[in-house]
């Protein structure tokens, strides 16, 4: 690892999933690049409990994660694949998604987000045009026409030809760049839960909409699970405050049959915000993932969105790379072009699946379900709309 280096091409803020994958492929390209980070990522052991923070990583991802060259990595630790994706809000009226439709193996794969932070963690310190400032916060940054400069809480300061904020949704890098966002409140909260089965978890990840939100089911690695209960803020903190016993016990009484037989082990809950910044780009900070954009979790979207981010911009430094040029204000706008379009045309679509099933009017549940049955018989479309979630 470099040790003596204050001026990089690219600095990364924020050394996560979509951070700590940028930080990868960039440095692929020879670019002395700068990660700073909070904490690290906590080592795996086999025997370890399976963390509550999970993503469904879409087949566009893996690619990404494969050109990080850690994708082996993340497999050789403990994920899920599934094959399958139900939704219902009346049973016996289900939309199914199954790969077979879309012409994959898989669906995706539910894999612990620590776990994949921590192989792309692992590969940027095996790469010696890399230096990892960690534990680091930025505290202040300035600008001029060619670099920026951080101030970190130790007092030194890293300067390079671009920053890339990836410190999540509440970025303090996307605050002092002075980039302003558009934000609102689901009014639900999240509620994770981690389960024991009786038996393997089945490839299948379902959810049922109900009129305080859905409550979702997505299989991990072994006889493991994860259950997701969106709900009113007020009955989310209730649940969380239970023990796990008694947890247990509301898990059977709310969720469908379709749940298999299960043992709660512990739970978190989160708030559900929607933001998205007013642009992507100020001077020579770029935002990416979640300090770009959030969006309602229950399509498992949000850091394939990120990595989306991330293949879109590193694509744009190879070109402007391979054709010899140097990386502008021009790439920066086609790359806000290209997300900030599908961005918004996703986080679309899980408002209007929000939206859609709060109300509770019934001529409106009985539209939405014709729409979902009509979805499971839309053939072509339906394949269409599968692919493009999936990234293919």
């Amino acid at each position: 690892m470099e040790q003596n280096k204050t001026h990089f091409d690219i600095t990364v803020v924020g050394g996560g999933m979509v951070g700590a994958a940028a930080a990868c492929l960039l440095a692929q390209q020879g670019w002395r690049i700068a990660v700073v980070e909070q904490a690290e990522p906590e080592s795996y052991a086999p025997d370890q409990a399976m963390d509550l923070r999970v993503s469904a990583i879409s087949p566009a991802s893996v690619r990404v994660l494969q050109q990080a060259e850690v994708w082996e990595a993340v497999t050789t630790m403990r994920l899920r694949a599934y094959t399958e994706l139900a939704t219902w809000e009346v049973p016996g009226l289900e939309t199914h998604f199954r790969a077979e439709e879309a012409g994959v193996s898989e669906l995706g794969f539910i894999v612990e987000n620590r776990l994949i932070q921590l192989a792309l963690w692992q590969k940027l310190q095996s790469l010696p045009n890399v230096q990892l400032f960690c534990p680091a916060q930025v505290t202040a940054l300035s600008q001029s026409e060619t670099n920026a400069a951080i101030t970190l809480s130790d007092g030194r300061i890293i300067t390079a030809s671009w920053l890339l904020a990836a410190d999540g949704a509440n970025s303090k890098l996307r605050t002092l760049a002075k980039i302003g966002i558009n934000r609102w409140d689901y009014r639900q909260d999240c509620l994770l839960i981690n389960v024991d089965l009786d038996d393997e978890a089945p490839a299948i990840t379902w959810q049922q909409f109900y009129p305080d939100g859905p409550r979702a089911f997505l299989p991990l690695a072994g006889n493991k699970a994860s259950l997701v209960w969106y709900d009113k803020p007020a009955r989310i903190a209730q649940l969380a405050a239970m023990p796990p016993a008694l947890l247990d016990k509301e898990v059977k009484r709310h969720f469908p049959e379709q749940l298999p037989a299960c043992k709660v082990t512990h739970s978190g809950s989160f708030p559900l915000t929607r933001r998205h910044a007013q642009q992507y780009y100020q001077g020579r900070v770029i935002l990416l993932g979640d300090a770009a954009h959030t969006i309602h979790p229950l399509a498992g979207q949000g850091v394939n969105l990120g990595f989306k981010d991330v293949a879109c911009l590193v694509n744009l430094w190879q070109t402007a790379q391979q054709k010899q040029q140097s990386f502008s204000v021009e790439h920066l706008k086609q790359y806000e072009r290209a997300r900030l379009c599908d961005n918004t045309l996703m986080q679309s679509a899980m408002d209007l699946f929000y939206a859609g099933f709060s109300l509770q009017h019934t001529p409106v549940k009985v539209l939405r379900n014709i729409a979902l049955l009509a979805a499971e018989n839309a053939g072509w479309l339906k394949q269409k709309a599968l692919r493009y979630a999936l990234g293919l």
